[in-house]
């Protein structure tokens, strides 16, 4: 399947699809990996306003913003990051928060970028707390915004199936029907097939005998789970602590569908929801930089509702303090 520049009705190029054919364009021009490389991969969406940099989460790539990234850049400037280990960015070992805020920072310098407001999805969104709590003199990080990103500890109930999931499928071969798949599985969240598509390329490396690598691999997950066991242990208010810059956190309003077989994971979910939910509520009430919001979407957030994403963030910034 090809990925294909949808046209405007008025025959002008849809600025979505504009977006994802440049990119593709790009991935398709250079390599997978270079060994001197040592910034992480960046695609800088343009636009003018405050700064934006957005991060992805676990398994994805940058790619999984441009949809949100298009409608952004009418207010803001937008750079997108692969996290190390993921898209076309180097990988790490070991994989630790302080490496990758590390190399965020060297990128966003590489990029011209001083001061942003970071944004992140899932793992991102963890990844963009940490970053605003690595510069707490707001110096590099305005604000940060967490879209669904939290975590449990080691010892929280089943904790450690869902860990086991995560090891099984990390850097697994996937068969050359692996777009299609992908495709297939996006269209049931409304998201098109040709975002879906360029994703699902974006987040993979496509190997000789047409077969795909999935990102990240097994090394490079381990590292992740124990950095998210590690914050996430605490929970939430505690793991905040420290982090005194405006904060946008964000909840998923509607649960994945169930997967047969997996009922289990519904109920770990729903009863982990629930506490966070109320974690936050207690925030909110308390830490005046802190707002809570919930988006009616799925944890695939940024692909299924990309408008009300970015309609959220836009809000969020026009309200901080100059």
């Amino acid at each position: 399947m090809l990925i294909g520049v949808r046209a405007a009705g008025d025959g002008r190029t849809d600025p979505v699809s504009e977006i994802l054919g440049a990119w593709t364009a790009d991935l398709l021009r250079a390599p997978y990996s270079e060994a001197h490389m040592t910034l992480l991969h960046a695609h800088d969406y343009g636009g003018d306003g405050p700064q934006l940099v957005l991060l992805h989460g676990y398994g994805r790539s940058l790619t999984d913003w441009a949809a949100s990234a298009a409608l952004l850049t009418a207010g803001h400037r937008v750079l997108a990051v692969d996290l190390p280990g993921h898209g076309r960015s180097p990988g790490i070992s070991p994989w630790t928060i302080p490496t990758v805020v590390r190399h965020i920072a060297d990128t966003l310098d590489a990029h011209g970028v001083p001061e942003a407001v970071v944004v992140g999805h899932s793992l991102g969104g963890l990844v963009a707390v940490e970053y605003a709590r690595a510069n707490p003199d707001q110096a590099r990080a305005r604000a940060a915004v967490n879209l669904d990103g939290f975590w449990w500890g080691r010892e929280y109930p089943d904790a450690e199936r869902v860990s086991a999931g995560l090891l099984a499928s990390a850097g697994a071969i996937a068969p050359p029907e692996y777009l299609e798949e992908q495709v297939t599985k996006s269209a049931r969240f409304g998201i098109p097939a040709d975002h879906a598509e360029a994703a699902a390329r974006a987040a993979a490396h496509p190997l000789p005998d047409g077969k795909w690598q999935t990102l990240p691999e097994r090394a490079a997950t381990l590292g992740i789970l124990d950095e998210l066991h590690r914050l996430g242990a605490p929970g939430v208010a505690t793991w905040l602590d420290g982090v005194d810059c405006p904060l946008l956190l964000v909840q998923a309003g509607r649960r994945l569908p169930t997967v047969p077989g997996l009922e289990w994971f519904d109920e770990f979910n729903a009863r982990f929801a629930r506490g966070v939910s109320e974690e936050l509520a207690a925030l909110s009430r308390t830490r005046p930089t802190i707002s809570v919001n919930r988006i009616d979407a799925t944890h695939l957030m940024t692909m299924e509702t990309p408008e009300a994403v970015a309609t959220l963030v836009s809000g969020f910034v026009r309200g901080l303090p100059d």
